[in-house]
This record gives C-alpha cells, structure tokens and sequence, in this order.
C-alpha cells in the first residue's frame, strides 16, 4: 500500500465516527460504537508504521531538540507529512470522543465543538470548554449533578 493509500484511507477511515457523533449523538449504534477503542488502536498502528519507517537518526535527533526550520525539513518529505497528518486524525478524534461522552453524560449541546474538533480539533476542545462553563454558569446550578439531572429530564428517561 502506498503512503498516498494510507492517507487516503486513513481520512475515510475516520468519517464515519464523525458522522455519528454529530448526526445521530443519541442512537444506540452510535455510544456502542463509540465506547469502543478500537478505531484508535486501527489509527494508531497506521501511525506507529508510518513512524517507525519515516524516522532516521538524523530525524530523530533533529526532533530529539526540535527548531522550527528542522520541522519543516522533516514535514517537507511526504511520508513525514502523512505520519503527522494521520497523529493529528487520531488525537482529533479522540478529543472529538471525549467531548461527545461530556456532552452524553452532561446533556451539554456538542455539535458545534464536534464539527470544530472534525476540522481544527483545538477550536472544538475551546469550544466545547467554554459551552460546559456557559452551560455551568446559566444552568440554575454550578455544578455537573445539576447539568446532567436537566439532560436527564429532557431526555424523558
């Protein structure tokens, strides 16, 4: 398979756990599946083959004391490039999931911060740390029993 191949699939890969949680955040399928670890450790293994062969020493020690202009030498090869891409599609989704459990157990409104974490994952997890403190503060109550005592009464279970 070829590091384009890779990339390609690695971004399909990860569409439709995204689909989920901003789609469908409350069907079954959906926390089933997203209970699941799995689509991290498939992601993980792409990187950790993508890393493993993109390091050389002269790599590692240049990101050993990273400089801005190493960086940039390093993400200039295209297998490089592919490795960081995919690290960024394996923590996005990660924190993507993080914020869609918050938002299940607190009943906080997540789209937004979800769409944000799909496309530039440190605006979501900003997004999302500021709808939790706007959600807190106008909430009748300051703290996560009172939140998610609301999710539950509006969720009519």
């Amino acid at each position: 398979m070829t590091i384009s191949q890779l990339f390609d699939g690695a971004n399909i890969f990860v569409l439709p756990f995204w689909a989920l949680m901003i789609l469908l955040p409350n069907w079954k399928i959906t926390q089933r599946v997203m209970e699941s670890y799995l689509p991290f450790v498939a992601l993980a293994g792409v990187y950790l083959y993508l890393f493993i062969s993109t390091i050389t020493p002269e790599n590692a020690q240049a990101l050993s004391n990273p400089q801005l202009a190493d960086i940039a030498r390093f993400f200039a090869d295209e297998k490089a490039a592919a490795t960081g891409w995919i690290h960024f599609l394996v923590m996005d989704l990660f924190v993507g999931r993080w914020i869609y459990w918050e938002g299940q157990k607190t009943g906080i409104w997540t789209i937004h911060s979800l769409a944000l974490s799909l496309f530039a994952g440190p605006l979501g997890l900003l997004s999302h740390i500021f709808t939790y403190w706007i959600a807190k503060r106008f909430s009748g109550g300051s703290d996560e029993a009172a939140i998610a005592e609301k999710a539950t009464q509006s969720s009519g279970t």
